[in-house]
Formats: structure tokens, C-alpha cells, sequence
């Protein structure tokens, strides 16, 4: 005699017939448990997997504190990642883009949050993005406390994922920096970029589909590493440049070149009658800019407005404090060089280029 099934059960359409795992979620939770606590710093308290990450400010050391926040992603650098899969480097950068925006601020960063979001979950591809963010929360001193990961079948194709991040560090009240001291005759200090961090990927892209680059070559450019090697290099993080170089408080103003270049990103760091006076004539452009700019056939100004050119992080401080601050961020690891100075505002270019033909 044949079983008899209920109408409604043979309707039935569970959540994972839909595309969505719950348990492969909560298995990822407890694989990733450990990386996010090998962040911790003083002020992390709770346990992942809460409705909200916890933060003790109190405990961070600040007497009267000013919080500052930013919110990023990684561009289309992160279809590169995907194809290549360069899935830890991409976590590090997503981190650099958020917490070198708060130095900006004269801030430092204290936790991240991600957000991470795929048609069909893959937790080993998760895992290494997450060991990743992990990575750069660590070269920046912040704890990553929480995350959001959404798997969303038919809003994301099944092999592809995107992420978001979220930093928030601090600042004492009377210690932000204030782009209204940048004044006539101070210097500027250039950072030098680990490569083209994560801006103007999209046009990194055309070039190797119209071009028809294989990424797994030899760079033209560079016989030792190959177009992978270069272009996926992760955003460097400027933390411990900014507290090297800020150890006495001399720091006016920073501006981080992310997108827009050398072009957009420095006026916002000055008042608008001022104008910066780069000075190129010694200034080396890195080979991979070379290679854009041939490659795409496209001035100065152009590549200028699009890439950071090799100089990540811009410092504005007085003439009398540049050399001593310079000596100090290279002590600390990093490459940074006098790079130009502010003069007043002649025309409606608050950017101007010695040395280079735009």
C-alpha cells in the first residue's frame, strides 16, 4: 500500500532549496572565530556572532575623544581578485582603504567591520578574504569585531562575491587636523605607494582585455615578477608612518590618494586659496605608471587624475619640521621624500606640476 503525503509537504520549499545554506553560515562563524580574536587590542570585548560588534572606548586610553569613521571598498580591483584568485591580498587592501582615510583625519584606527556578500557562499574563499582583513586590521593596530556575511542567490553570480568595509578610530578633541593651518611656504612630504593600491582598476582592466594581457605573464615591464605579482599588490597601510611622523604632533594636514590621484584628493586637504607646487624633476615615476600611461596613450594629467602615481599619502607640515619628519617615517619602514610645497592660489588650479608636461 502506497504512503500517502501531505499536499503541503510535497510544496514544501525549504531556505537551502533556495540557495541559501544556514549551517554552512554558522560553520564559517566558527571557523573564523579564532582570526578575528587574533586581532583583539584594548577596548575589544564580545564574542563574534552578536547583533553588534563591542567596543570599550574607556579602555583605548583617550581622555576626550573624537570619533571619526569612514566606509570603502576595493573598486573593480576586486574582479582581478576573483579571476586571480588573490583573495587574501584583497582582504588587506579593503582594510587600507578605510583605515588610511581616518588618518586623514589625524585619527587612529581602532576597530573594522566587514561586509562580505556572494551568490553561493564558499567558505574556504571566505576564509582566506577574512585572514586577509585580518592581516591588515593587524598592520594598523585595529580589531576587526563583527562582520556581516550574506549569501544571496540571484543578486550575485554563484562563483562572485563583494565586499564593503567600515573602520572607526579616534582622535583627541583638540588634536584633529585642521586643513585651515596649511599656510603659504609649507612642505609637503609624499609616501610612496606600494603600487597602484585600489584605485582606477577599471581602467587597469581595459587595458589588459584590449591589449590582450594575459595577468599570469611576465610584466613588459619588470622580468622578475609577472602582471599579477605588480597589479595585485596590496594597498600598504600608513599607521605606523602617521605615528612616526606625528610623534610631536607637527602634522598639519594629510591627504590619502585614492581615487581622483594627485589631482582630486590633495585640495581637500587645504584651504582653497592655496595651491600645492609639486615638484617632479626629481620625483621617479614607478615603472607600472610607465606602463599604464604607454598603454593607454594618455597624458600626465590624465594618468595624474586616475592613479596615485606611486606617492600613497600626502603629509603638509612647516618647512622648519619636513626634514626631521621625513627621517622619522623612513626609520619606521617607509619610503618618503620632500615632494612639493604650498604657494598661493593664481588661477583655478589648486594643483601645479613642475617637472611634468600635463
Amino acid at each position: 500500500m502506497k504512503k500517502k503525503h501531505n499536499k503541503s509537504e510535497i510544496n514544501s520549499i525549504t531556505y537551502s532549496d533556495s540557495g541559501v545554506d544556514i549551517s554552512k553560515g554558522d560553520e564559517l562563524i566558527s571557523q573564523i572565530s579564532p582570526i578575528t580574536k587574533s586581532t583583539a587590542i584594548k577596548g575589544t570585548t564580545g564574542e563574534l556572532g552578536g547583533f553588534g560588534g563591542l567596543f570599550d572606548l574607556k579602555q583605548s586610553g583617550f581622555k576626550d575623544p573624537i570619533l571619526v569613521s569612514s566606509t570603502d571598498g576595493v573598486g573593480t580591483k576586486l574582479k582581478l581578485a576573483i579571476q586571480t584568485k588573490s583573495y587574501f591580498n584583497i582582504g588587506i587592501d579593503l582594510v587600507a582603504m578605510c583605515a588610511n582615510d581616518v588618518l586623514a583625519q589625524g585619527a587612529i584606527p581602532l576597530f573594522f567591520m566587514d561586509y562580505y556578500a556572494t551568490g553561493k557562499l564558499n567558505n574556504e574563499v571566505a576564509i582566506e578574504v577574512i585572514k586577509g582583513i585580518a592581516e591588515g586590521c593587524k598592520q594598523s593596530g585595529c580589531a576587526l569585531i563583527g562582520g556581516e556575511t550574506a549569501e544571496m542567490p540571484g543578486h550575485y553570480p554563484l562563483d562572485s562575491f563583494d565586499l564593503a568595509g567600515f573602520c572607526v578610530g579616534a582622535v583627541e578633541r583638540n588634536k584633529i587636523l585642521d586643513k585651515s593651518s596649511v599656510k603659504k611656504g609649507d612642505h609637503v612630504i609624499g609616501i610612496s605607494s606600494s603600487g597602484i593600491h585600489s584605485n582606477g582598476y577599471s581602467l587597469v582592466r581595459k587595458i589588459l582585455d584590449v591589449k590582450s594581457i594575459n595577468i599570469f605573464d611576465k610584466a613588459s615591464f619588470n622580468k622578475d615578477k609577472t602582471y599579477l605579482e605588480i597589479l595585485m599588490e596590496p594597498t600598504l597601510l600608513y599607521v605606523k608612518a602617521f605615528l612616526a611622523a606625528n610623534k610631536n604632533y607637527k602634522i598639519k594636514s594629510i591627504s590619502h590618494i585614492t581615487g581622483g590621484g594627485l589631482i582630486e584628493n590633495p585640495p581637500r586637504a587645504f584651504n582653497d586659496d592655496l595651491a600645492l607646487q609639486f615638484d617632479m624633476n626629481n620625483f621617479i615615476l614607478p615603472p607600472v605608471f610607465k606602463w599604464l600611461k604607454k598603454e593607454a596613450n594618455i597624458s600626465f594629467f590624465e594618468l595624474a587624475r586616475t592613479f596615485n602615481c606611486g606617492i600613497g599619502l600626502l603629509i603638509f607640515v612647516d618647512e622648519q619640521d619636513a626634514d626631521e619628519m621625513i627621517v622619522d617615517i623612513n626609520k619606521s619602514g617607509y619610503s618618503s621624500f620632500l615632494i612639493g610645497s604650498m604657494v598661493d592660489k593664481e588661477s583655478d588650479n589648486n594643483i601645479m606640476f613642475e617637472g611634468w608636461e600635463l
